[in-house]
């Protein structure tokens, strides 16, 4: 589970990341009239633990074999180390930071 707290207390909840990068990167047409700005915190599952994690603090890996429940997905890790030792077991791609992530990294998941 993937949630997104906005600061006036309300909140969106996601399957996986990458629903929630969508939402991020156009939030002002999900909640209308609010912006990135109005996101207080975002928490998402380690994979290993499966524990709620900073997700602007987070290590995202993309393009592993792992699919998430939308298909392709970010697989985020509190850990770099944990990260890093996933792309090797599973044929990922690249480690992004949250600030990394972009609207085309997104979007090829989806194809």
């Amino acid at each position: 589970i993937v949630v997104v707290f906005l600061k006036d207390n309300t909140r969106a909840f996601f399957d996986g990341v990458k629903d929630m990068m969508k939402y991020y990167f156009n939030v002002n047409k999900y909640a209308p009239g609010k912006t990135v700005g109005d996101i207080g915190a975002v928490h998402v599952m380690d994979y290993y633990t499966a524990n709620p994690i900073d997700g602007f603090k987070a290590f995202y890996v993309s393009g592993s074999d792992v699919y998430g429940p939308m298909g392709r997905e970010l697989i985020p890790f509190e850990k770099k180390e944990d990260a890093e030792e996933f792309v090797k077991d599973h044929s990922g791609k690249a480690i992004l930071g949250f600030t990394d992530i972009t609207v085309d990294i997104v979007k090829s998941l989806d194809r």
